[in-house]
């Protein structure tokens, strides 16, 4: 890995085409180098891991919407929308929007955090949906989804965006983009505009995860996806993009980041090196927002030695900044501990998941967030005995670059009515590459099932697995076999969305 500077250059200095960031994420775009077999196997299970959760998604109104949205604009070749037969087929930026959300709706699909927090299998959808309508191969949507996950990954690494308060899917747009102009064997200019383009687009300020989490949440990665085929088009149509998009004395980083002044080092493989990026990132074992996951096994495993929860005075979750400010009373949001907020703040507010987490015992992505559940006088009296505080160590530890520190947990500190305290703490979750229970094939599959009982035949559910294993293998006409129809009721019983413009 090289790191790559990128900070803004004034419009009369000589600034060369060859040293912008777009330039140097072109050339890892356009490197040829194969692609490891142990990478090849973890998309392979990420293709799986995105498929689950989008099965246990579809019945809900965000997915609904943006797949009747999809609906509405049918194409040939076109690309596939989960839950629809296969022979159906959409305009490929539509089918990346309809899986995008459906992907993405209940927060449960991998995971990176560094600098900046992501979801690099939100790449998946719009670069899945390019390969099925340009008649790409499997071993070709290997390549490209190696890039996405590469490009976002390494500007997580390297550029913070929530600090100025801007979302993390302007990583997406770009890697989204590059991903496509690999599987696509773009030269290096087009996928710098459309890079370019992309982020152009995609920026946006966190709003959508702060106060009142609407359903926006799921749909920003969707339209950061459905942006970046849109800016390949363009591209390849001999469309530019502002230029340096990153670098410019307007650009990204002068006026929406850390200004004239700021710098920032982004790791980029360099020519002949492998894209492993993915094999660093890590999926959900329970659906909430993923610096939650290692305090609700946290939860479980302490919830023996409490006892009686009713005896509980105060929880203080000791744990890193962005845990802090993000998902914890740090972030100042009253919504986080009200029992009337959205599923989307809940699955934000870490105070609620470790109350019910510590009651429960477990976790499931509907029953965990149900309004009654939420509702519960006994989980809301919890509730709002929970806080977090910042710790300068685990902060550290969340921005280490050694894996074998590197933490995303807490330190609970349990104090009881009678002055005893219980503490204990996780640095990782239990399904963390590190953890107690790694993720494997075996797992990936088993979430899967679990997400897809009741939505998908068991017949479905067997053909669809064999052909997401199998997808190195995939000739061009075969794409197709990894989307999936959902079961003859599922339809029947998604919400109503109301008329729109389509």
């Amino acid at each position: 890995m090289k790191r790559h500077i990128a900070r803004p250059h004034a419009s009369a200095e000589d600034f060369p085409r060859s040293d912008h960031l777009a330039t140097r994420i072109a050339e890892v775009a356009t490197d040829p180098v194969p692609v490891p077999t142990e990478v090849a196997e973890m998309i392979v299970n990420r293709i799986i891991d995105n498929a689950g959760v989008a099965a246990a998604a579809l019945r809900r109104r965000p997915p609904t919407t943006a797949r009747r949205q999809a609906q509405a604009h049918p194409y040939a070749p076109g690309a596939t929308v989960f839950g629809l037969p296969a022979a159906q087929r959409f305009s490929p930026e539509w089918a990346a929007w309809a899986n995008g959300v459906a992907v993405r709706e209940l927060d449960f699909h991998d995971t990176f955090l560094a600098a900046e927090y992501s979801h690099p299998g939100d790449n998946i959808p719009p670069i899945l949906a390019v390969a099925q309508h340009t008649g790409r191969s499997g071993a070709d949507l290997i390549r490209g989804l190696a890039t996405g996950y590469e490009i976002q990954i390494d500007l997580v690494r390297g550029i913070c965006l929530h600090e100025h308060k801007i979302d993390h899917v302007a990583h997406l747009g770009p890697s989204a983009a590059a991903g496509i102009g690999t599987l696509l064997g773009l030269d290096a200019e087009t996928i710098y505009q459309a890079v370019g383009q992309a982020l152009h687009t995609t920026t946006a300020t966190r709003q959508s995860r702060k106060g009142e989490i609407s359903s926006w949440k799921a749909f920003a990665p969707a339209f950061a996806g459905k942006m970046a085929v849109e800016a390949v088009d363009r591209a390849m149509r001999g469309e530019g993009a502002p230029a340096p998009i990153w670098e410019g004395e307007d650009g990204v980083i002068a006026r929406l980041l850390g200004g004239k002044d700021a710098e920032y080092a982004v790791p980029l493989p360099v020519p002949g090196e492998p894209k492993r990026a993915i094999l660093d990132s890590y999926t959900k074992e329970h659906s909430a927002e993923y610096q939650s996951q290692a305090p609700i096994d946290l939860a479980r495993r302490m919830r023996s030695r409490i006892g009686d929860l009713d005896k509980i005075a105060s929880i203080v979750l000791h744990t890193s900044h962005h845990t802090h400010v993000v998902i914890g009373s740090g972030s100042g949001d009253p919504q986080k501990y009200d029992p009337h907020a959205s599923r989307e703040t809940l699955d934000h507010s870490v105070p609620y998941i470790f109350a019910v987490a510590l009651q429960d015992g477990t976790w499931h992505h509907e029953r965990s967030y149900a309004p009654e559940r939420a509702r519960r006088p006994d989980t809301v009296e919890l509730w709002q005995k929970i806080r977090t505080v910042e710790d300068p160590e685990w902060t550290r530890r969340y921005h280490s670059t050694d894996p074998s520190e590197k933490a995303f947990g807490a330190r609970a500190v349990v104090t009881l009515a009678d002055g005893e305290t219980i503490v204990d703490e996780l640095a990782v979750a239990d399904a963390h590459p590190l953890g107690e229970r790694p993720f494997g094939r075996e797992q990936y599959i088993a979430k899967f099932r679990t997400l897809a009982e009741g939505v998908l035949e068991p017949a479905e559910q067997d053909r669809f697995l064999d052909a997401a294993q199998r997808v190195p293998q995939l000739r061009s006409d075969e794409l197709d076999q990894l989307t999936f129809t959902v079961s003859p009721d599922v339809p029947a019983t998604a919400p109503s969305t109301g008329k729109g413009i389509f």
